[in-house]
């Protein structure tokens, strides 16, 4: 049984993924445009979490758009409490006669997978093997689980849950904590409630605890994030993890309750678990803004502490004479220096839209401390020293030193080039045309993207993930060209706005490209020691 709950919590993670390799980019510009209104934006956060079966995921997401000041907090609460709702319309789907389909999944999945080069349509194939294992590990915890249905002390310990309902509600909180999925925790629970193992009053609880632990995954890995990412997660557990620890005392106090929510125990927490989350929404979406006034009075910025952790430096100089630990403080700090310029990128688009000179000061600000901590760490490379192997020493310096002038490059485009264009379309009074400014979003999430691609291969030295970081230099190149096109048809259709863009259009695009260079850089070192790399392209593999 333990067996077929692991294989669930992965098949689980392996839709997730796959959705997010496939349709990342579009889910993201899809939560980034669905803010005009609040109805708008809790139905994108629901049908973003059904697509990728996570709320989790969807509230990462939202981070960054409101760290990134692209969406507002009010904004972000609303679309974290869709995608509660849409987790739970995940667990309707899954339960339901789709399992019926699970071997045609599997079989066009790996088919799928196997036979096809097309990144995306490979990402599909997973997705399709995702939910095959899905409806698989639900029908061996069935299996699993039958004996334990004559089990006296699988008896005793259900009726205890029962009894001590609190506790099944704490116990179904951390579980959904640990496996980072109250998808896969709600599953569980009502299979097991569906075979008569677990008592109805015990799957109520521990589906309501499911929501407690749900939401304070999202609040573990935004923990150090920005004050108004804070906030938004902040005020989405005490929402729903308030409001379902006031249900559970809600159906201790009134019995009945659990007589409305349809026939059969695992039937009934699946509802209970769609009726709390839709009830939920729909009481706090007037309230939002109030809610999250409320949130900011209660969750302080800490902007001295970041500006102070910002000050340090991972560089130790005591490691110099030890090269592996020197070359592990380097490469803390070019995660911590390609981090910042990330949020350059981040935040410049916004100037196009709304110029800013202070904005734009401190992004050129920060611009300068990147040059200055790059050329620190090269000063630092440059010391270190060790006995015996001179050349593998110097190699791996040269190595970090070039990933360092990579990201500094990338920074002097953002800070040089991109804000120089900015200011232009600021002082000349210019606006794109609406495809052109939709292009040109899209396309800086897509290299955001692979900014956030290239850190992950500077931190886990994942030779697949250097890889698909080179793959994707290919794809931007292709998109940029297409992107050219579209704008040169524009003007052939005579568009004003496009006309007086022009310019400025296809240098943004061209300064897009180049940071995204600069950051697939990062990736060649790792491919050339793993025998990826040929002098000019991928080796084939």
């Amino acid at each position: 049984m333990a067996s077929a709950a692991a294989l669930l919590i992965w098949s689980v993670r392996l839709v997730r993924t796959g959705f997010e390799r496939a349709f990342g980019g579009q889910l993201r510009r899809w939560l980034r445009w669905s803010t005009s209104g609040r109805l708008r934006a809790a139905a994108c956060g629901s049908g973003a979490a059904i697509l990728m079966q996570s709320s989790t995921a969807v509230a990462v997401l939202m981070a960054g758009f409101v760290s990134s000041g692209a969406i507002g907090g009010t904004a972000g609460l609303t679309i974290l409490l869709g995608a509660d709702l849409g987790s739970a319309v995940v667990a309707q789907l899954l339960s339901s006669s789709l399992a019926l389909l699970s071997p045609l999944l599997l079989l066009a999945g790996v088919v799928i997978f196997l036979r096809s080069s097309r990144r995306r349509l490979r990402q599909v194939g997973r997705i399709l093997i995702g939910l095959a294992l899905l409806f698989l590990s639900l029908d061996l915890i069935r299996a699993a689980s039958q004996p334990l249905v004559d089990s006296p002390q699988a008896q005793t310990v259900m009726l205890y849950l029962a009894d001590e309902r609190l506790a099944a509600f704490l116990v179904a909180a951390i579980f959904a904590w640990l496996v980072h999925s109250s998808v896969a925790a709600v599953l569980l629970f009502v299979t097991m409630a569906g075979q008569g193992i677990m008592p109805a009053e015990a799957a109520f609880a521990m589906v309501l605890g499911a929501n407690l632990g749900g939401s304070f995954i999202a609040l573990v890995l935004t923990l150090h994030a920005e004050a108004p990412v804070r906030r938004v997660v902040w005020a989405n557990l005490a929402l729903r993890g308030g409001g379902a620890a006031a249900v559970l005392y809600g159906l201790s106090v009134v019995p009945g309750l659990s007589d409305l929510l349809g026939a059969g125990p695992a039937q009934q927490a699946l509802n209970l678990h769609l009726a709390f989350n839709g009830v939920l929404l729909l009481v706090c979406l007037p309230f939002v803004r109030p809610i999250f006034r409320i949130a900011t009075q209660l969750v302080p910025d800490h902007a001295a502490e970041l500006e102070a952790a910002a000050r340090g430096t991972a560089l130790d100089p005591e490691a110099q004479a030890h090269p592996k630990r020197a070359f592990s403080c380097a490469v803390r700090e070019l995660v911590h220096i390609a981090g910042r310029v990330e949020t350059m990128h981040r935040n410049v688009i916004q100037l196009f839209a709304r110029f800013d000179e202070v904005a734009a000061q401190a992004i050129k600000e920060e611009h300068k401390w990147v040059t200055r901590s790059s050329l620190d760490l090269r000063i630092y490379l440059a010391g270190v020293r060790g006995k015996g192997g001179e050349d593998e020493i110097g190699t791996r310096a040269f190595e970090l030193a070039g990933i360092a002038a990579s990201i500094e490059a990338a920074s002097d485009m953002i800070a040089r080039k991109t804000v120089t264009l900015a200011e232009r379309m600021s002082r000349d009074t210019l606006n794109f045309s609406e495809d052109g400014w939709n292009d040109l979003t899209e396309f800086h999430d897509t290299v955001l993207r692979n900014m956030q691609l290239s850190i992950s291969v500077l931190m886990n030295e994942d030779p697949a993930l250097a890889r698909a970081l080179v793959e994707q230099k290919e794809t931007v190149r292709e998109i940029a060209q297409n992107l050219e096109q579209k704008h040169l048809y524009r003007l052939k259709q005579g568009l004003s706005e496009s006309i007086e863009t022009s310019g400025v259009h296809l240098d943004l695009l061209r300064a897009l490209k180049a940071i995204n260079t600069s950051f697939a850089m990062i990736a060649y070192p790792q491919l050339s020691e793993s025998g990826e790399l040929l002098e000019s392209r991928l080796a084939v593999g």
